[in-house]
């Protein structure tokens, strides 16, 4: 098998392992050029290629993961993962915590985690290796991977989310809920939130978005279900989607380029969490962006037309 091959064979599980870790589409594509350029700049031929990349795209990540950790404390109001539309690797006997560990509410909570933290809890609890390939992948001794895991566990454990269980379910209320968006039905809306949601933006300074979380279904409800129909107005359109294995939709301007991601976190039959991604830089490998900034003017204009 040529070097080509063998990566062709695991690079959508590296993909994976480089975007828990790094919770961005970009970085992890690059983090996996990078493993690619490393491994066929290698004069020998490792025993286990998957092994070597798995624990090359690792190193990288964490490493790319440090350094992003300083920006994120910088950054202009909540910080929200690059959506994700489908994840590229598959494993049946793992497929319950691959989707877990993607959603939008596990990766914020991996941001608690120190890098080598999260590394050792996705490989080992997710990605399922061994401890000898963990300590590898890593550069530390099995032991302390073990304590790293234990204390990784403790963190993620205290604010696990949870999620409903049945699919077609989620993907049924979600629906309801974007027929009642589309309606402008602000009673439907509460209807199908949870008392205590949360409703929150990622605009990183460079897009419209709230200045705080909106808290609660009668003002979430109301929120949505008056500002929604002044999207329809301009022509802004929404197609339901999966958005980091939850139930989503992709908003686009008139011209069809991406507006924002909104993701719905789903339990107990009732929505708890909306969190949408406007951040422009967290969108083109979705395709082209609209100007939000844009747009917000059309709506305000549009309603002092109404005046």
């Amino acid at each position: 098998m040529s070097k080509v091959e063998q990566f062709e064979e695991v690079r959508s599980l590296l993909f994976s392992i480089a975007y828990r870790i790094l919770g961005s589409v970009s970085e992890a594509e690059d983090a996996v050029q990078e493993t690619w350029l490393r491994f066929d700049g290698s004069a020998t031929r490792p025993t286990s290629a998957k092994a070597f990349l798995s624990t090359t795209v690792t190193r990288i990540s964490i490493d790319v993961l440090r350094s992003a950790r300083v920006r994120r404390e910088e950054y202009v109001g909540p910080w929200f993962p690059e959506p994700l539309l489908s994840d590229p690797y598959e494993d049946p006997a793992r497929s319950v915590e691959l989707a877990d560990s993607v959603s939008m509410a596990a990766l914020l909570l991996l941001e608690r985690l120190s890098p080598l933290e999260r590394a050792v809890f996705l490989l080992r609890d997710v990605f399922a290796f061994g401890f000898d390939e963990v300590a590898t992948a890593v550069g530390r001794s099995e032991a302390a991977c073990r304590q790293l895991l234990v204390r990784a566990r403790r963190h993620m454990e205290a604010g696990r989310p949870r999620f409903e269980a049945d699919r077609r379910e989620r993907q049924e209320l979600a629906a309801r809920f974007f027929d009642a968006l589309k309606d402008g039905d602000v009673d439907g809306l509460q209807n199908l939130l949870a008392a205590d949601v949360q409703m929150v933006g990622d605009g990183g300074g460079k897009a419209p978005q709230l200045a705080r979380a909106v808290v609660g279904a009668q003002n979430v409800a109301r929120l949505l279900g008056s500002a929604f129909p002044w999207l329809l107005r301009i022509d802004v359109t929404f197609e339901p989607h999966e958005i980091n294995g939850q139930p989503g939709a992709l908003f686009r301007d008139r011209d069809g380029r991406i507006l924002y991601a909104m993701a719905l976190e789903v339990l107990d039959g009732r929505i708890q969490a909306i969190r949408s991604v406007l951040n422009p830089d967290k969108l083109t490998h979705l395709g082209p962006v609209a100007d939000a900034w844009a747009v917000d003017r059309e709506v305000k204009q549009a309603r002092r037309q109404a005046r």
